[in-house]
């Protein structure tokens, strides 16, 4: 976790070391979480790319290991679905991306395989591969609220509950806040706040909050020495990193 008031008093005071004008919280706040986004979104890129190289054997700067570790902070399991409508899931809302659906309709607990819309009637419609209790299979469901995931289960004859089904996923960062009060026209954090919520992001991406947050701003505000100043600090990160 990082604290969103540290982040917040380094852009501002980098803001106003450049002499770039004031951050007001409500801009802080939509940058903070776009930024928290492109960085989380960032991980599963890289995680790609990384993969394809040869691994670094020393326990700790292996660069797929520490990129699933900050991962990790985002997975659930076996948690149930939102809710069920015949065969068509409702998956969590906080949802990023689906791992392993479970079924408990039999003892076995099958794991319920995905299949693309392009084949699922020439498996339904196949003596051999015909879906049953045993073998679920699943497609995803077009939503009809945005935001929504939906997945529909095979065989549609079977009654699914959301204590029959369950999912492992990675959520969403939860939506930051920077929460405040005004004292002498002055916005203050407000520490106690019910709303406040902190970055859940691994500590070592404060700096890299920092910059984007930065770079967008400076993006927002037109000023983009602002956000050269932010890309400059990006690109002397990345290269001590690579050091």
């Amino acid at each position: 976790m990082i604290l969103i008031d540290t982040v917040y008093q380094k852009v501002l005071a980098i803001a106003n070391k450049e002499q770039r004008g004031y951050i007001t919280p409500q801009e802080f706040n939509l940058f903070a979480n776009q930024a928290q986004m492109e960085i989380f979104e960032q991980y599963f890129y890289d995680i790609n790319q990384f993969k394809r190289l040869p691994g670094n054997s020393t326990e700790y700067s292996d660069m797929v290991n520490m990129l699933e570790e900050k991962i990790s902070a985002f997975e659930k399991f076996k948690v149930a679905p939102d809710s069920v409508s015949g065969s068509v899931i409702t998956l969590p809302t906080d949802l990023y991306r689906l791992g392993t659906v479970y079924s408990t309709v039999v003892t076995s607990n099958p794991i319920v395989e995905k299949v693309d819309k392009k084949t699922i009637q020439l498996i339904i419609n196949s003596p051999l591969t015909a879906p049953t209790d045993s073998r679920p299979v699943f497609v995803y469901q077009a939503p009809s609220t945005a935001g929504v995931s939906k997945i529909k289960i095979f065989p549609t004859a079977t009654t699914y509950t959301t204590s029959n089904l369950s999912v492992n996923y990675i959520k969403k960062p939860t939506t930051v806040k920077w929460t405040y009060v005004v004292i002498n026209d002055k916005a203050v954090h407000n520490s106690g706040a019910a709303d406040l919520q902190n970055f859940e992001l691994h500590e070592s991406e404060e700096s890299e909050l920092v910059i984007k947050i930065l770079q967008l701003a400076g993006i927002s505000i037109k000023d983009y020495q602002l956000a050269s100043v932010a890309s400059n600090k990006e690109v002397s990160t990345i290269s001590q990193e690579k050091q």
